[in-house]
This record gives structure tokens, C-alpha cells and sequence, in this order.
């Protein structure tokens, strides 16, 4: 469930069948209206979808390192106010892209991208701006994210924006999953022991909410809503100072 195919991660992490997620989707989830999540953007590369993001400042998204790597800044374009994958919504041109310094690639870890807008999104009902946590939420609470992407391993995106709770799972229960070397404190996991519910291909670089606050970006894992392994995300109260730095 990496949010992102880069050949290199896929090498270093084909053994424990991860794969980044770029295409992505919300798993078991339902549809929802960017009204209730306006600080939901869609990332797109060339005009069409890779991931998605969450508005920080009105020129500020916040997304995964993995969504934009090695891209120009000239064929992104983010896109917010709308809640479907293809259609509506203000368009605006990304102006530079600032990937953490010390992003991994095979082990995906600070995966976190600030790009800054070339102009500033008007605020309305549907486009809002997001706080980031001081603090990861606590084990066994409840977590919502959003994002367009199928609603099953392998299949098609959703066109309309889908959200789903899970709930967090702590690092070392994540680590009997991943394996201890694989889980980082930059990174927060959360699902449901039964599986069936979670991010995907495509939700990459999304948001992990809690009481409104951004806790997590939809970074990685195996497979989508897999039992028995969490989805992986950045942490974003780990990664603040540096977004704060950038942004």
C-alpha cells in the first residue's frame, strides 16, 4: 500500500510485499463531500490524478515526499473545492515542491512534501485550511482519511471522494507486521484488526484527521486493507518543525 511505484522502493521492499501507492484508493469506506473535508486537495501531474494533499496555508499543501520526488514542479497543478476526482473545483499551478531532506526512498520514511502554489486558493465552505498536531494521537483512537482511490485492492479509482475510521495502532504492534526495522517514529500506523478498512494507491500523500487536526499523510503498507497490517503514515507531529520551516 505505498502510495507510489518507484522502482528502487519496489526492489528494497519486494520481499515484504509493499508497494507504494500512486494510484490509489479508500477501502471500505463511503462517499463524502469536500464540504466536510475542504482541506482535501488533488495533487495532479500532467492534469490527472496521482495522490492527494491537504491544504496549510492558502499557497501551502502538505503531501508525500513519495508523490513528487524527482518531479518538476511545472507539470503539477493541485486542485481544491470539489468533490470529485475528474471534475469542478479551483485549479492552481505548483510553483516549487520541497521534499524532506532526509526522505528515504527504500525505507520510506519523513515522507512528507511541502509544495508552495504559484497564487493562493480563496477560502469557501469547500476549500479550508488544516492545523497540524503537536501530538500523535493516542493507541485505539479513532482516525479518519480521505482520498479518491478504488474501494478494493487492484481496483478502480472512485471518482467521488471517499472517507473511512480506523484506528491507531501502536508502532511496535505495527513492527510485528512490518518488521522492527521498518517502523520509524516518523511514521504512525493505523486499521482495524479485522481488515477491510484502509487507504490505498492513490490516497497517497492524503490526510490522517483526528478532532480536525492533520496527524498523518498516507504514506505506505502492504497491499490495501490487508488483516493483520495497518496502514502506514507520516507522523505528521514528528514532521512539524520542518513543515513549519518550509511552509
Amino acid at each position: 500500500m505505498f502510495r507510489f511505484v518507484v522502482l528502487t522502493a519496489l526492489l528494497a521492499l519486494a520481499a515484504a510485499d509493499v508497494v507504494p501507492l500512486l494510484d490509489g484508493r479508500i477501502v471500505g469506506g463511503k462517499a463524502t463531500t469536500i464540504e466536510s473535508y475542504p482541506h482535501q486537495i488533488s495533487l495532479r501531474r500532467s492534469g490527472s490524478h496521482i495522490c492527494g494533499g491537504s491544504l496549510y496555508k492558502a499557497n501551502v499543501v502538505v503531501t508525500a515526499a513519495h508523490c513528487v520526488q524527482g518531479t518538476s514542479a511545472s507539470v503539477l497543478t493541485v486542485v481544491a473545492g470539489t468533490s470529485s476526482r475528474t471534475s469542478g473545483g479551483t485549479s492552481i499551478k505548483v510553483s516549487q515542491v520541497k521534499v524532506h531532506p532526509s526522505y528515504s526512498s527504500s525505507k520510506i520514511n519523513n515522507d512528507v512534501a511541502v509544495l508552495i502554489l504559484a497564487s493562493s486558493f480563496s477560502l469557501s465552505s469547500s476549500i479550508q485550511l488544516i492545523a497540524l498536531a503537536s501530538s500523535a494521537p493516542a493507541v485505539g483512537s479513532a482516525v479518519e482519511v480521505t482520498g479518491w482511490g478504488a474501494t478494493k485492492e487492484g481496483g478502480a479509482s472512485a471518482s467521488t471522494l471517499q472517507v473511512v475510521s480506523v484506528n491507531v495502532v501502536s508502532n511496535a504492534d505495527c513492527a510485528k507486521a512490518y518488521g522492527s526495522s521498518a517502523i520509524t517514529t516518523a511514521m504512525l500506523c493505523a486499521g482495524v484488526d479485522a481488515g477491510g478498512k484502509d487507504a490505498c494507491q492513490g490516497d497517497s500523500g492524503g490526510p490522517l484527521i483526528q478532532a480536525g487536526k492533520l496527524v498523518g499523510i498516507v504514506s505506505w503498507g502492504s497491499g490495501c486493507a490487508r488483516k493483520g497490517y495497518p496502514g502506514v503514515y507520516s507522523n505528521v507531529a514528528a514532521l512539524k518543525s520542518w513543515v513549519e520551516a518550509n511552509a
